[in-house]
């Protein structure tokens, strides 16, 4: 347990130093954090050029795990991604070529630019860890974390992301342009970090097996029964509403309870409180509710149901 403590204060260290580098990305930043502890994985939507990139390369690094970066288009295929066989003439046999999700750190980006058939590539290995091809099975690296951006809904030249999809991932955000003050202090650090990329200078703080190692610490993180039926409470509410054509899924209840006790791990304690539910839920929740045409004319959003719930539900009290 004190060698997890230990590991935990790296990962808090992990933080510490990706916010020397990286500006107006907070939100991101503890996202990382929690996925890596609780093996889940982002959707980030908003504009490029805002930095997501390298934030996933300087986290990866500090990790020491291996960063693989793909750009989605629409021709690409799905052995693009996970690999395929190809037959080696001088071995005389098949041999297996490893595609990009055989990574530590796979970034996809524009995730919606490519094809339903392409999209649904990522389906096994965000859930099993594993792929499939030619009926054989093959594990990718522990850690694995994917950080997927789209394309604002509705953007030229893309393809609907399905909501079997969209549920694999734990997290989502949304990041948009920064304020003028927190640009011109990205400006100030663009040349900086650049060099410190490329150079390999990024200083290692954990190893990947230490990463794998710390989610048994969150076994030792105490959720009272309060807590979980204030998770399934928001919830239910939420798939309640008129408003809503398709609520969360369980999963959605299931990674406010394994992000909370990540989040209080972070924060140093070893049990969850109700606060850290309603900073996660704006998390968990948006990305998984569907609003009805007739409501999302009149300018209703998945975030504007979460933050009403939060308000209907009554907090437990611990």
């Amino acid at each position: 347990m004190n060698n997890l403590n230990t590991y935990v204060g790296k990962l808090v260290e992990v933080g510490d130093f990706i916010r020397k580098y990286i500006v107006g990305l907070e939100d991101m930043v503890k996202l990382l954090l929690i996925s890596i502890l609780t093996n889940g994985h982002i959707l980030i939507e908003g504009p490029a050029g805002t930095g997501k990139t390298v934030l996933a390369r300087l986290f990866s690094q500090t990790i020491g795990g291996v960063f693989k970066r793909v750009q989605m288009t629409s021709d690409l295929l799905p052995q693009d991604l996970l690999g395929t066989y190809y037959f080696d003439l001088k071995r005389g046999e098949w041999v297996f070529r490893e595609g990009p999700v055989f990574s530590n750190v796979l970034m996809v980006d524009e995730l919606n630019r490519a094809p339903p058939r392409t999209q649904s590539a990522l389906l096994e290995v965000m859930q099993e860890r594993q792929v499939s091809i030619e009926g054989r099975t093959h594990r990718v690296p522990e850690p694995f974390l994917v950080i997927a951006t789209q394309m604002p809904v509705g953007s030229e030249g893309t393809y609907p992301l399905t909501p079997v999809l969209i549920d694999r991932f734990a997290y989502s955000s949304r990041c948009d342009y920064p304020t003028p003050d927190a640009e011109a202090e990205i400006v100030r650090r663009a040349n900086g970090i650049d060099e410190l990329l490329t150079s390999g200078g990024v200083k290692q703080m954990l190893s990947p097996d230490e990463v794998v190692g710390l989610r048994e610490v969150l076994k030792e993180v105490y959720t009272s029964d309060k807590i979980l039926k204030y998770i399934v409470d928001l919830i239910s509410t939420i798939r309640s509403y008129e408003e809503v054509l398709t609520g969360p899924s369980v999963r959605a209840s299931i990674w406010l309870y394994r992000g909370s006790k990540a989040l209080a791990l972070l924060e140093g304690l070893n049990y969850v409180i109700p606060d850290h539910i309603k900073s996660l839920a704006k998390f968990v929740i948006p990305h998984r509710v569907s609003i009805k045409p007739e409501f999302r004319a009149e300018g209703i959003y998945p975030e504007a149901l979460v933050e009403r719930a939060l308000k209907a539900v009554e907090v437990p009290k611990i």
